[in-house]
């Protein structure tokens, strides 16, 4: 009985998607359609669909070099499930639309179906960077280290890939991430450092409860004012009732030379760290461990899961789409709609370590300057150079490319990026969920050969985003492993408006805005940002602000947004640093007005003139009626 309902049901499933079909064909003149069962050598026909979005380019590309007659618009039509990729896809200009023709990227969602029964979820095309995993068998024999019975342990293989074994520093379990194994699990609980060695390169932690059969692979995340570091451990030495650490290179020299943010020793208390990485942490149900030298992953699994049924699945890919074009030519009049980008990675830590200045941004190279002053600032007394974390979907040179209602989930790094020399592109009633770093990014920082505190102004301006629109998203959970990432972050951007979000649950700051600490004229411009509803932020880390700027902005205006119930943790280095609006150093020529906070709780960082007026819990109710996503970003 049961194989029958499932025959009718697809049935039933190819007789709704045929009717849509259909009825679209008899208004589009070029549709492409893929499914996973498909293949690229077919026409992309209905009938005879593609099986890739890689493959349905080519077909896209193929019409227009040839001129063959388009209609109003090229579609591409994703049928329900998930499509794993091998490699990022790269949309390049001649993928471009035009005005009159552009090309649209669909999910086709069966709430757009004739009804086909009540367990069909709305979103329903993911495009995955990631593997799954099979063939689970319980643990018989427990291998060394092990402090838990074999029993309640479940471990698989994992493939090599082109010959090389896989690492992966993410492990999702039906839908879920999974904790890596590590000595505290609750993140509010963590124990605290005892002292920091510049000169040797050492810190020092009360001795761990268990001996560790070896430290390969071992890592030590560690809270840094308002940002996080992740520092491979070379070797540790038990001295009596604590343990001095020492690590791997870049990180190693990077912790210990970089002044700012440091960890922190101190009367109000020592910086939090976690240990992860060795068989002899997990100990937790819902926790796992992987021996990358042996390929083998184990896990612990959580009350009601069976492994011989569960959708597991570890990353593999850190870009999942690449939008590259030029200044010259651009990629152009390309939509993506209805679409869910799922399972990306970032490995750099665990080849390098991560060391960052702020917002996730890593350093590349920095130092404290013995006698401070540069020619643009007389007070630094710090140089870094920065390198930016990868995108599940990243953007260059483009211009009106827009995604509607799509969902970036369960993410390695940042969720999508418009990195450099992207205008007129919009990002509308899209959800950002359960991403490692930031949610979505947008705009230069400072490139790796740049001293990030000077001020970018190109001679040619189309390298700066601009003229962009982010509104009615929701952007919840993010920067789950990396603190000090953001929810909405801009760099040097223009006439950027970020309007009618919702962002929430964050470590640090909802919506930031400028780089650089400088008051020099940059090309930071009229960014518009309005009536967001930011809330529950400030979650691990301080120096924060539900809305947060740097440097000069002309023209700039935050305006009628409502920001309430920031975080109150214990263990950050000074608990009056988290601001509901936080205008940090150099912030200048902007206007702060009708914003509804829970308190006037405003932070300012050697300003310069800033127009402030009717903010705080008096500015009205009506912000917060206004604020956040409206009814069409809901649905």
């Amino acid at each position: 009985m049961k194989k029958n309902h499932s025959h009718r049901g697809l049935a039933c499933r190819m007789t709704a998607l045929l009717l849509l079909a259909g009825s679209l064909l008899s208004v589009q003149a070029a549709d492409i359609w893929v499914r996973p069962q498909g293949d690229d050598a077919n026409p992309g026909s209905f009938e005879s669909p593609k099986a890739t979005l890689r493959g349905a380019l080519r077909e896209a590309r193929e019409m227009r070099r040839l001129h063959r007659e388009l209609g109003d618009a090229i579609h591409i039509w994703h049928e329900p499930g998930t499509y794993f990729l091998d490699e990022p896809v790269l949309i390049r200009p001649e993928d471009s639309g035009t005005k009159d023709c552009p090309t649209f990227i669909h999910g086709v969602k069966y709430d757009k179906l004739p009804a086909m029964g009540n367990d069909l979820p709305g979103v329903v095309v993911t495009l995955s960077g990631g593997q799954p995993v099979k063939d689970w068998k319980r643990l018989g024999k427990a291998p060394k280290g092990l402090r838990v019975p074999a029993g309640k342990i479940w471990c698989a293989d994992i493939p090599a890939i082109a010959g090389q074994r896989l690492d992966f520093r993410q492990f999702y379990v039906d839908g879920q991430k999974a904790l890596k194994a590590c000595d505290v699990e609750d993140s509010d609980h963590l124990n605290k450092i005892l002292a920091v060695d510049k000169e040797h390169q050492t810190i020092t932690i009360p001795a761990p409860k268990t001996a560790f059969g070896q430290v390969d692979g071992m890592e030590l995340f560690i809270h840094q004012m308002w940002e996080v570091a992740v520092l491979r451990i070379k070797d540790i030495q038990i001295k009596g009732k604590e343990a001095v650490l020492s690590f791997h290179n870049p990180e190693g020299r990077l912790e210990f030379e970089h002044p700012w943010p440091p960890a922190v020793i101190a009367e109000s208390g020592n910086s939090p760290f976690r240990l992860s990485g060795a068989i002899e942490l997990l100990d937790q149900p819902g926790e796992w461990y992987y021996d990358q030298l042996s390929g083998r992953l184990y896990y612990y699994p959580l009350s009601g899961q069976d492994m011989r049924t569960a959708e597991c699945i570890v990353p593999v890919l850190e870009t999942l789409v690449q939008v590259e074009g030029s200044l010259d030519s651009p990629v152009e009049n390309i939509f993506f709609e209805d679409i869910s980008f799922k399972h990306s990675t970032w490995m750099r830590p665990s080849l390098q370590g991560y060391v960052p200045l702020q917002a996730g941004m890593f350093l590349l190279d920095a130092y404290k300057l013995w006698e401070a002053g540069t020619p643009l600032k007389e007070n630094l007394e710090n140089q870094a150079w920065i390198g930016r974390q990868p995108a599940a979907v990243s953007l260059r040179g483009a211009a009106n490319i827009g995604f509607t209602d799509c969902r970036f989930t369960l993410l390695g790094a940042s969720g999508l990026d418009f990195v450099e020399g992207c205008h007129d592109c919009f990002v509308k009633a899209c959800r950002f969920a359960h991403i490692a770093g930031s949610g979505l990014v947008a705009g230069k920082f400072s490139d790796p050969g740049i001293e990030t505190h000077l001020p970018y102004q190109p001679q040619d301006l189309r390298e700066v985003c601009s003229r962009m629109q982010i509104t009615e998203n929701e952007v919840f959970d993010c920067a789950s492993e990396y603190w000090g990432c953001v929810g909405i972050i801009a760099g040097y951007v223009s006439e950027f408006l970020i309007e009618h979000n919702e962002v929430h649950e964050l470590p640090y700051s909802g919506i930031s805005v400028g780089w650089g600490w400088i008051r020099t004229a940059n090309v930071m411009r009229d960014n518009r940002i309005l009536a967001n509803d930011v809330y529950r932020f400030g979650r691990h880390n301080y120096s924060c602000g539900g809305i947060y700027t740097l440097s000069a902005q002309t023209g700039t205006v935050i305006a009628e947004n409502y920001i309430h119930d920031i975080y109150h943790p214990d263990y950050v280095h000074d608990t009056t640093q988290g601001h509901y609006i936080y205008l940090d150093e150099a912030s200048s020529w902007m206007t702060i007005r009708d914003n509804w906070c829970t308190e006037a709780k405003f932070g300012q960082n050697q300003p310069g003139l800033n127009h402030w007026e009717n903010n705080g819990p008096q500015a009205g109710d009506w912000i917060k009626a206004k604020a956040g996503r409206t009814t069409a970003g809901k649905k």
